[in-house]
């Protein structure tokens, strides 16, 4: 069985692409992607219906390939399309596989949250729900949808690697898009979404932050001033990762997911609590109280996060 405390904060940002992506090889052996930490292999939306068998073959290879590096590989995921669709790629493609981490699932809502359980404990292998649809979005299904989703990945509790949000979905709900001067917050209606994602499952599950649309433009860097705003959000909001469309992403989510010098001094003066009488005490620059019956859990993840990502500077 897999180390989960571990292995959901190794996700970091996972790079999704099509599963037709077969110069990722290459990439990953003339390591031209230093900080990539995952990997998507998507089946889904990225791949039209009728090149799916097409779209199958090809990441058959391209797992195999990867297989034959030698060198140490990110976690690979694929992101399938339905409970269906997860058994049948498992028993053709994925059980064959060394190096398969686990599977990313779409659109996860009470409709279809049933058969996915059910194929995930007989594959054993991590799985990542992706909430994104109408019924996770609405207000007037929302809360129950939410809820009862919480409830029903509690059965597989210790295989559920991250909970994941399409933020893209959810926009789509209302024809709406984000520019590049915005962050995801800055959308009302998602952000409501995103905090009651959050206040649903993070107190027992790593909440993974959404994908960023943009990498590239002459544009004097915005892109890359609005991604960094956006991950600050996302761990100020309890998103840890990111979703990440474009190797040039990739530096940025692994540098906002390092920890800083003060917070991993408090997080071990936390975690060797000496005292007996108090439980509270001066952080070690003095600019800050530890408490610690209150700030426990956030040290044990900025451990974790400091020995997987390093100190920024």
């Amino acid at each position: 069985m897999f180390d989960k405390e571990v292995l959901q904060y190794k996700v970091g940002g996972l790079l999704y692409m099509p599963a037709f992506q077969s110069n990722i090889v290459r990439k990953l052996s003339a390591n031209e992607l230093p900080h990539v930490t995952s990997l998507a292999f998507c089946l889904e939306d990225s791949i039209q219906d009728a090149s799916l068998d097409e779209a199958q073959a090809v990441l058959k290879k391209i797992l195999r390939e990867l297989e034959g590096l030698d060198r140490p590989l990110p976690l690979v995921f694929v992101r399938i399309r339905s409970p269906r669709h997860l058994e049948t790629f498992h028993e053709e493609i994925g059980s064959r596989s060394k190096i398969l981490t686990g599977y990313i699932l779409p659109k996860v809502d009470m409709s279809n949250v049933g058969g996915f359980i059910a194929v995930a404990k007989a594959i054993s292998l991590p799985i990542m729900p992706t909430l994104e649809s109408e019924r996770v979005a609405s207000l007037l299904t929302r809360r129950t949808e939410l809820i009862s989703l919480k409830q029903a990945l509690d059965e597989v509790a210790p295989i559920v690697l991250n909970i994941r949000v399409g933020v893209n979905d959810l926009c789509k709900l209302y024809g709406l898009r984000r520019n590049i001067d915005q962050t995801i917050y800055d959308i009302g209606v998602v952000r409501d979404v995103l905090s009651d994602i959050v206040n649903i499952f993070a107190k027992d599950y790593v909440v993974a932050g959404s994908v960023w649309n943009y990498f590239n433009g002459d544009n004097g860097g915005a892109w890359a001033r609005g991604l960094k705003r956006e991950l600050d959000l996302d761990r100020a909001n309890g998103f840890v990762g990111k979703s990440a469309i474009h190797p040039a992403q990739l530096p940025i989510i692994f540098d906002a997911m390092k920890v800083s010098r003060t917070d991993l001094d408090d997080a071990n003066q936390l975690l060797g609590w000496q005292s007996t009488t108090h439980g509270v005490a001066k952080s070690s620059d003095g600019a800050r109280m530890n408490e610690v019956k209150c700030h426990m859990r956030w040290a044990r993840r900025i451990k974790i996060l400091g020995d997987i990502y390093g100190v920024r500077q």
